[in-house]
């Protein structure tokens, strides 16, 4: 992983997210046991930014307390005035001497490190000025399309405002960019708020930079449900599962054998030896710690509990916050919370 001394990044996190129907503020919304921008922050830290800049608004004090185990800079939106609003809103707080700023949503729970440090890669690599995330969609609707002339950016045109050939368009905005930080501030000086939704978009700082004659360059992502954030109740038990899926491949490939894969729930902070089996429905929740050759039968729920090896626990268990010896039985229906049997 290479290291950033220049780079600064900046997470959107004030919008409402209107369509997942909630009055909690659509970033604290969990994905596999975490806020949705939890794993963002997480998939941006091993880039090693001088600074991690969080935009908050909606919900600011809920959004602040939620940023405590990170080492970041949050700075606040008065006014929900549009995404390029709010990214001139940390000028400020951005090193003036941080030469690359990388921009991307809190809502893309499902980002990979490798991709964005690829991205970034790729940006030096070029000498580029801007470079933006685009990917791929059989159906685009919803979306900015890209407008691209000799493999560079020209444009990004929003749905509302795109004529009938635009939205043909099946290359569409993942809405990550990397950016000189002088001419990203240069250019949102000079946005307006001339569209439809009378709001000051990031996209148009592409046009900016067209107009001074300078590339747009971009990095286009083979996977769309990475980059695209959660926008509904439906795309986030979608990447829930996606996130649930990759985590139990990585448990089996490590020598746990389960039964039933796609019902099984293990927390990114637990941990299970090798030579145990997990059966269909088990959840082990928080920090768990499993052993050894354990059994772990249909439908127990395991939260903050240590277990230790060749233990065999029956079906339909709740167990919280206990510790279970060595080659222990425990009874199928089980109900045992701080080492006490219910």
């Amino acid at each position: 992983m290479s290291q950033n001394p220049d780079l600064s990044v900046v997470i959107l996190a004030a919008g409402k997210g209107t369509r997942m129907k909630s009055s909690k503020a659509k970033v604290l919304h969990e994905v596999f046991f975490q806020p949705m921008l939890h794993h963002v922050l997480s998939a941006v830290k091993p880039l090693q930014p001088r600074r991690t800049v969080v935009i908050v608004g909606h919900q600011e004090e809920a959004v602040r307390n939620s940023l405590g185990s990170f080492d970041v800079v949050p700075v606040k939106q008065e006014e929900q005035l549009g995404t390029g609003h709010a990214v001139l809103m940390t000028e400020k707080a951005i090193p003036e001497d941080d030469d690359v700023v990388m921009i991307l949503c809190g809502d893309t729970p499902l980002v990979q490190t490798a991709s964005l440090d690829e991205m970034l890669l790729r940006h030096r690599s070029n000498n580029s000025q801007l470079t933006i995330m685009t990917t791929i969609l059989n159906e685009p609707f919803g979306y900015g399309r890209i407008i691209s002339k000799n493999n560079c950016v020209q444009h990004i045109v929003e749905e509302k405002e795109a004529d009938t050939e635009q939205r043909k368009i099946q290359e569409v905005n993942a809405g990550i960019y990397i950016v000189n930080r002088r001419l990203l501030f240069q250019a949102l000086q000079n946005v307006d708020d001339d569209n439809t939704q009378g709001e000051y978009y990031l996209t148009d700082i592409v046009q900016y930079t067209v107009k001074q004659g300078i590339d747009v360059h971009k990095y286009v992502n083979s996977s769309p449900k990475e980059v695209l954030g959660v926008n509904s109740r439906v795309e986030q038990e979608e990447a829930h599962r996606d996130l649930q899926i990759k985590r139990n491949q990585e448990l089996m490939m490590r020598g746990i054998s389960m039964h039933g894969s796609d019902t099984i729930s293990v927390s990114p902070l637990a941990e299970v030896g090798v030579d145990c089996l997990l059966m269909s429905n088990v959840q082990i929740l928080g920090s768990s710690i499993i052993g050894t050759t354990c059994t772990i039968e249909n439908g127990a729920i395991i939260k903050n509990c240590n277990v230790g090896n060749n233990v065999h626990i029956g079906a339909y268990c709740v167990l919280e916050e206990s510790e279970i010896p060595d080659n222990t039985v425990v009874q199928p229906f089980t109900v045992m919370a701080k080492n006490s049997v219910n």
